[in-house]
């Protein structure tokens, strides 16, 4: 089964849960359904569709921003996959400023790389090579940790991810 995304009364996205946890928010009425998805929860009196965006009655003080922290799916996910180099399928990360000299380990100075070109480079700087970077490195926004959460976003959750988007009116 999929997942599904929780929002918070203010439609900002707080976690992602099992489409079963998000059943039991909603029939406990702590949570109202705004996204469903195809399948369905099926017992021997009810039939229920399975929840795929639900957002809290209440709202839920998150005392910090939630970020998600440096991974290489996070990596990949930021990225797109692709080699930041080529274009090609990344299978592994590179760190722009190789750690051997002073680099980091931070969104700034990694980035996804395909097995060739990260040989390509070794540890050096990019001004030794002729490599050069199709898009600088730089930390994702604030809701990419959804990314690193479920590794492909689902495309019925985009509107609850963009900031910009108009909250979803109530249905009846």
């Amino acid at each position: 089964m999929s997942r599904a995304l929780v929002l918070n009364a203010t439609f900002e996205p707080l976690s992602v849960v099992s489409p079963r946890r998000a059943l039991i928010l909603v029939l406990a009425g702590k949570a109202e359904v705004l996204l469903e998805s195809d399948e369905r929860f099926r017992s021997e009196r009810l039939d229920l569709p399975v929840p795929s965006v639900v957002r809290l009655s209440y709202f839920v003080r998150v005392p910090f921003f939630r970020t998600g922290g440096l991974s290489r799916r996070g990596v990949f996910a930021r990225d797109g996959y692709r080699c930041q180099y080529c274009g090609r399928h990344a299978d592994s990360i590179d760190h722009v400023r190789p750690r051997s000299r002073g680099g980091t380990h931070s969104w700034e100075n990694v980035v996804a790389a395909c097995r060739r070109c990260n040989m390509t480079k070794r540890d050096r700087l990019l001004s030794e090579t002729p490599m050069r970077l199709m898009r600088p490195p730089a930390e994702p926004p604030r809701s990419a940790w959804v990314a690193s959460a479920v590794g492909q976003v689902p495309s019925d959750w985009l509107p609850f991810l963009d900031r910009t988007a108009e909250p979803v009116a109530r249905t009846a």
